[in-house]
């Protein structure tokens, strides 16, 4: 018959021997790497996926991300090589991809990103600082974040870092400095505005001009053709004047008179006063416009 100490000692055995095995193990996810360290010292990494041993009680696991990760920079100001201050706001992409070496430089993903700070701070400064304000605003920003990275990864690789890739969010002048440009800009379209306004308006005294000129010369054109229809109208009217009048004196003479009387007696004219047996009149008391003839005196 078994005595009851003897199970309670396999139940005790069996017990310690549960917590070696599980003290024994570890798991590594496959989004992290583990890094074996004994007594403070780094014995072991485990990159692999999966269920991994150790010695019990005495190694520690200290897990490691080995994804992407993100450095969050704040903005800073760097000046470019025509003197111009900008405001860059950049981010970079890493990944720890020597965990031993990432553990005995910084230990720690936060004491990392300090780290990763000032090297981008000043991979920003290095090669920002070698051009223009356009170059980096316009012209060249993939090829100088291309640049950035490269020198970031170089001086990250001693920590066991692989920088993935550096983007330049936003790289623009100061507050002040926009402000300043921005009057500057608004000056300077106002003086065109003002430029081109003053050109219009030369253009379109210089247009007014030359048709006055041009309306002066038609009319100065068509009274001169005027006044020489009227001329040569006068002309032939005075000729045909003149050819009655040497064929029929009587008949000019009445027509004259019909004339005068027209032109002298309109309605609203000025009034005046003449004797009916004036000249004027002949032709009322004679139709052939003569005197009537004196009647001869009675004889004695």
């Amino acid at each position: 018959m078994r005595s009851p100490v003897t199970g309670i000692v396999v139940l005790i055995l069996l017990f310690i021997v549960a917590i070696v095995a599980y003290s024994s193990v570890f798991t590594v996810q496959q989004t992290e790497q583990a890094l074996v360290v004994r007594f403070g010292k780094p014995v072991d990494v485990a990159t692999e996926p999966g269920l991994h041993f150790k010695a019990p009680f005495i190694d520690t696991v200290i897990p490691i991300d080995k994804r992407i990760l993100d450095l969050e920079n704040p903005s800073q100001e760097v000046i470019a090589s025509d003197q111009k201050r900008l405001v860059v706001d950049a981010f970079a992409r890493y990944r720890i991809k020597d965990a031993l070496q990432f553990y005995q430089s910084v230990g720690t993903i936060q004491a990392a990103n300090l780290q990763l700070t000032t090297l981008l701070n000043a991979a920003l400064r290095r090669v920002l600082g070698e051009v223009t304000f356009i170059t980096v605003v316009r012209d060249e920003r993939e090829r100088l974040m291309g640049r950035i990275r490269d020198q970031l990864d170089h001086e990250a690789a001693g920590y066991g870092i692989q920088v993935v890739d550096v983007r330049i969010r936003r790289a623009d002048l100061p507050e002040q400095n926009s402000q300043a440009v921005y009057q500057r800009m608004q000056t300077e379209r106002q003086r065109e505005a003002a430029e081109f306004r003053a050109q219009g308006g030369q253009k379109a005294q210089e247009i007014r001009s030359n048709a006055d000129r041009e309306a002066t010369v038609i009319v100065a054109e068509a009274n001169s053709t005027a006044e020489q229809v009227r001329g040569e109208g006068d002309a032939e009217r005075n000729r045909l004047f003149a050819d009655a009048y040497g064929r029929d004196p009587d008949f000019f003479a009445f027509y004259r008179s019909m004339s005068a009387y027209e032109n002298g007696l309109k309605s609203n004219d000025t009034r005046f006063l003449l004797r009916p047996d004036s000249d004027f009149f002949k032709f009322f008391s004679n139709v052939s416009g003569k005197p009537p003839a004196a009647a001869p005196s009675p004889k004695p």
